[in-house]
């Protein structure tokens, strides 16, 4: 897999299938992705992963979905992980998103980040925005 690393993120390659971009773990308040240790939030395609400023679920905002509702070829859905435990989406951003015409799917970070690499080992165009978990 080739990457080039970007300001605003990583952007990957794929050149087979063995180089998909899987969440490998998280926890300590960070992910590992392609054996790197990322801090904090992040937005996970299959194309490459980014940062995002929300660190709990009360930050999350339209802005922390840019990368996905920008991407060159739009998922068909977002898992999003909100931490230890699943906690419901604050009406205005359920409300937004609904806007977008993007399927989405709320449960916690665990659950989001095995999901999501099952959906991608199953070739579905799909996302992840996961917040921290300590």
């Amino acid at each position: 897999m080739s990457d080039k690393i970007q300001s605003s993120g990583l952007t990957l390659t794929q050149q087979s299938s063995e180089d998909m971009l899987f969440v490998e773990g998280y926890g300590g308040g960070g992910f590992r992705l392609m054996g790197r240790r990322v801090e904090g939030g992040i937005i996970v395609l299959p194309t490459g992963f980014y940062p995002i400023e929300a660190m709990a679920l009360a930050d999350l905002g339209d802005t922390d979905f840019k990368a996905v509702l920008d991407a060159e070829d739009r998922p068909e859905l977002i898992l999003i992980g909100t931490g230890p435990a699943m906690q419901l989406l604050p009406k205005a951003l359920r409300e937004s998103l609904e806007g977008t015409g993007l399927g989405y799917d709320v449960m916690d970070t665990g659950a989001a980040a095995r999901t999501y690499n099952v959906l991608l080992m199953e070739g579905r165009r799909a996302a992840a925005l996961l917040l921290p978990v300590d």
